[in-house]
């Protein structure tokens, strides 16, 4: 046991669903969880997922997660059980065996990657999530019309990033729903060209990677490069507030890129950072 590992009230909350524990590792913390492990128990294996129990975003984002599962067992893991009580709100998903896909050139993982991101454009929005706007961009949008840019009627993932697309010899997953929000359907594929620039890939060629997916093939152009934009001004406004935060500058120069190349494609009509 480490220092990592969570105390014993979340233990004995969750032990009715994992049986008697018998090993246990906890994973690299996230953002939102203060709590992320694997579970071995008499009941099965799993990855627990928890948060303390307080109002706010993360116990939101815990309760998106929860309530969106049925909606994309297609693409994700399980959720076999969750429960709570005063200090804990807790997930337990089906453990699945796979590792963070890697978005580099050459990656023998982005054929899987680009698969899974077709599958979840096909998922329809389901009808807890109608309400559900996308909302993320707006204080980057120029103004309240491309805002609107980034309304939609499709099923967002909106953290397309290698750790959360896991691949493994049985299968691939996206997992960490945990914000799932009704968007245009090119922000999933959008986030993946970001991510793609960020991990070495010059922008032509992030595009061309993505361009099969008719969730970003279908859709208007104007909407990309407003959100290519927002994106840049986003993490431009992060990296000057959190100085600190060597990821968030590494993130402005991959948006920046990608910006100067939508600019490149318009000959500079559309596109300003």
């Amino acid at each position: 046991m480490t220092d990592r590992l969570p105390d014993s009230t979340l233990l004995h909350l969750v032990e009715p669903f994992t049986g008697p524990i018998v090993e246990m590792w906890p994973t690299e913390r996230g953002f939102m969880s203060d709590v992320l492990m694997l579970i071995d128990g008499e009941l099965g294996r799993f990855f627990v997922k928890g948060v303390r129990n307080r109002a706010g975003g993360r116990r939101d984002s815990l309760v998106r997660e929860r309530v969106i599962n049925d909606a994309v067992r297609s693409v994700s893991p399980p959720l076999r059980w969750h429960t709570e009580n005063d200090r804990w709100t807790v997930l337990g998903f089906e453990r699945v065996e796979g590792r963070p896909a890697r978005f580099e050139p050459g990656s023998p993982d982005l054929p899987a990657v680009l698969d899974l991101l077709g599958r979840i454009g096909q998922i329809p929005l389901p009808e807890l999530a109608e309400d559900w706007h996308e909302t993320r961009w707006d204080a980057f949008a120029a103004d309240e019309a491309e805002a609107l840019l980034f309304r939609g009627d499709s099923l967002i993932h909106g953290d397309v990033a290698p750790g959360n697309f896991l691949v493994g010899e049985a299968g691939s997953w996206a997992v960490d729903w945990a914000w799932p929000t009704r968007g245009a359907r090119f922000v999933d594929p959008s986030f993946l060209v970001l991510q793609l620039i960020a991990a070495g890939h010059a922008p032509a060629d992030a595009e061309r990677l993505v361009s099969p997916c008719p969730a970003w093939a279908e859709s208007d152009p104007r909407g990309i490069d407003a959100f290519a934009r927002a994106n840049l001004r986003m993490f431009r406004h992060r990296a000057l507030r959190f100085p600190e935060q060597a990821w968030l500058r590494d993130m402005e120069r991959t948006a920046r890129l990608w910006v100067e190349h939508r600019t490149a494609l318009v000959g500079g009509s559309r596109l300003h950072g």
